[in-house]
């Protein structure tokens, strides 16, 4: 082996042969020569690092080879206990497999893009009398599907645009199989009237034909198809259908004139700008479909800095002379990670140049041709600089919000005469009790830190077990569930004796990736009552009662004069209200009081009708989810149904039948 690290002598004179263990470094020394993909791992199992290498070798056995002092990778290179790896074929294998594993795994030090909605699409359904509708989730082969759009508002003023313009529908089909008499959108010359026969298909299907083209940019070819056709009609002296064509051609001309900023040659094109400022970065994607351009979504990286240093470091040890600046570095990042599930058009015009081999491993992927433009002219170029513009926009209001978050955060802790480590990483849990009159009770825990919410770590919980409406029981059992194992661990890192009863903890417990940590505040809604069930359970847990705070509500309960209530002894305090620190945690008792009441009205809806899960498909109202559910005696029936089965239901479509259908399965 080539290695230095094949001997345990080689090892001994190594930077880091006295963090690592001898199995780490000889699974270095034994990697192969080829490209492939590795992974970094904590003692915890969180994920470090994710990277890519032409020579996994060499690129592995650098990061222990050279002493990197105190940076951040050195920090993170002492962490590391346990490495995978995986051989690919090719640099681009590797880059594919390098950007699923950080979506999948979101590590600490790699450029992460968070992931967002999925994207809307205006979808054309499949019916004899094709209906208009905003979507968003999976698609299939059945439905004509144009977009994504960068928001619900493109797809809406879109299908607007189609009802003046083409007058297709957009009622659902329930409600078009049970008209009699057409409705306002008639009226108004925004739909052809097909639900009462106004129209005929085949003068329908014109109109859906020209709507798609309009989609797909070929107004040209519309306009030509209309004119044809506004002739042919009045040269039969058939003066009213030919009427109704030239309305249609002025419609589009109107539009097509209002929007001639828009409308440029290309048809499908992503417009992706970057601006990187004070550690943070914003890339704007602006989307150009069929020709028009539809609106931008801005995104926000996570973990900018670590990752440009590791990034620099690897570049280093392959001795490329090439400096690559960290705008460049994050939009590979937003691209190899963006276009993993989101359809690429043929043509990206960028801020900053990228490698070659990403564009082509992407091109791979999405089986296409792409073309990726640098320092573009004419319509282009006017895009981009919309784009750029948007980005400095975008990233200025962030550090502008993140700056009152940081002054809001500060605020709380000073206020509470809290010392935190880091003021980053202040971490405030609140917990909320909701039931109705004792039924289905749920608890919730809300996650503060890095000075906002933290959505992914909410977690509600079902109390059983207590007398229905007991309050205090609810919050001794959730308190125990939430920090009982976590206690046993922090009690075992300290070799200290293992806490009291901690009945109850379990898998509810904050994961262990956490490293044992407890949170640096713990907000309970509600007065002394709340907070002496919070001592007691904290005192048989062996944990400081000094992070226990409850929120007692003020005179007349009004908002803005809550007092916090210390389960330490100390005197009540009143912050003011205009104080930051109580407006934030007004924000974080109100999440929780959310999370908390919607979970329980979920709950309760399931328990009383058996499926809250048939409303939440669209076209499913009370009525029919009862009929449904009495046809089939409940929601696992409705499971058990066929298609068929569901749309002999009555009010129930075939159309409808199938989407029951794919949502419960």
């Amino acid at each position: 082996m080539s290695c230095k690290w094949v001997n345990r002598d080689a090892r001994d004179n190594s930077p880091m042969s006295d963090v690592h263990s001898d199995q780490l470094l000889s699974e270095v020394a034994a990697l192969p020569n080829l490209p492939g993909v590795y992974r970094y791992f904590d003692a915890a199992g969180a994920v470090l690092y994710v990277g890519k290498a032409r020579n996994l070798k060499k690129r592995v056995a650098n990061y222990f080879q050279k002493s990197h002092g105190g940076t951040r990778i050195g920090h993170m290179i002492s962490k590391i206990v346990r490495m995978e790896t995986t051989v690919v074929r090719s640099e681009a294998e590797a880059l594919l497999l390098e950007n699923n594993l950080i979506k999948s795994l979101k590590p600490r030090y790699n450029i992460l893009f968070r992931d967002d909605k999925s994207y809307p699409y205006l979808k054309i359904a499949a019916h004899t009398f094709p209906r208009l509708a905003y979507y968003r989730g999976a698609t299939d082969r059945k439905h004509r599907y144009f977009g994504p759009y960068p928001s619900a508002w493109a797809v809406k003023e879109s299908i607007q645009l189609l009802q003046k313009v083409f007058k297709l529908r957009t009622c659902e089909d329930t409600v078009y199989t049970n008209r009699t008499r057409p409705c306002l959108l008639y009226q108004i010359k925004r739909c052809t009237g097909p639900c009462v026969g106004y129209i005929t298909p085949e003068a329908y299907a014109h109109d859906v034909a020209n709507a798609e083209a309009f989609l797909m940019g070929d107004t040209q070819v519309v306009l030509s198809q209309l004119e044809s056709r506004m002739t042919m009609h009045a040269e039969k002296l058939q003066f009213e259908q030919a009427a109704e064509l030239r309305n249609q051609m002025s419609a589009l001309s109107r539009v097509l004139h209002q929007q001639s900023i828009e409308i440029a040659s290309d048809k499908d094109v992503d417009i992706l700008a970057v601006q990187v400022q004070g550690g943070r970065a914003c890339v704007n994607l602006a989307m150009v479909r069929g020709g028009r351009h539809l609106g931008d979504r801005a995104y926000f990286p996570v973990h900018v800095d670590d990752a440009a240093q590791m990034y620099d470091s690897e570049r280093e040890s392959e001795g490329s002379p090439d400096a690559v600046s960290v705008a460049s570095q994050v939009l590979e990042a937003f691209i190899a990670q963006h276009y993993l599930d989101v359809p690429v058009p043929a043509t990206l015009v960028l801020s900053e140049q990228v490698g070659r081999e990403l564009i082509e491993a992407v091109s791979q992927q999405a089986g296409i041709r792409i073309t990726a433009v640098f320092q573009p002219r004419e319509q282009r170029r006017h895009w981009l600089e919309m784009a750029q513009t948007n980005a400095q926009l975008q990233l200025a209001r962030l550090l502008a919000e993140e700056g009152s978050q940081q002054a809001r955060t500060r605020a709380l802790v000073d206020a509470l005469e809290l010392a935190p480590d880091d003021l980053d990483s202040f971490r405030v849990e609140c917990f909320d009790i909701s039931h109705t009159a004792g039924e289905a009770t749920q608890a919730s825990c809300v996650v503060f830190e890095h000075h906002a919410m933290q959505n992914r770590e909410y977690r509600r919980y079902n109390i059983d077990g207590i007398t229905p409406g007991d309050d205090y029981a609810a919050m001794r059992q959730v308190l125990h569930r939430r920090y009982g194992k976590l206690a046993e661990v922090i009690a075992a890192e300290t070799d200290a004796p293992p806490p009291g009863d901690a009945d109850g903890a379990g898998s509810d417990a904050p994961p262990a990736t956490k490293a044992a940590r407890m949170p640096d505040l713990v907000l309970v809604d509600g007065g002394k009552g709340q907070v002496s069930m919070a001592r007691e359970v904290f005192g048989e847990l062996g944990l400081p009662l000094s992070l226990i705070v409850g929120v007692e509500k003020g005179e007349g309960r009004k908002v803005g004069l809550e007092e916090l209530v210390f389960a330490d002894g100390r005197e009540k305090v009143y912050l003011g209200k205009d104080s930051a620190a109580l407006m934030l945690v007004a924000q974080i008792r109100d999440e929780a009081h959310r999370f908390a009441i919607t979970g329980m009205r979920a709950k309760r809806a399931k328990v009383r009708v058996g499926g809250s899960q048939l409303e939440d498909i669209p076209g499913i109202g009370p009525k029919r989810r009862a009929r449904l559910l009495q046809r089939f005696g409940g929601i696992r029936g409705v499971a058990a149904a066929s298609v068929e089965d569901i749309a002999s239901v009555e009010g129930i479509a075939a159309d409808l039948a199938e989407e029951i259908y794919r949502a419960l399965h």
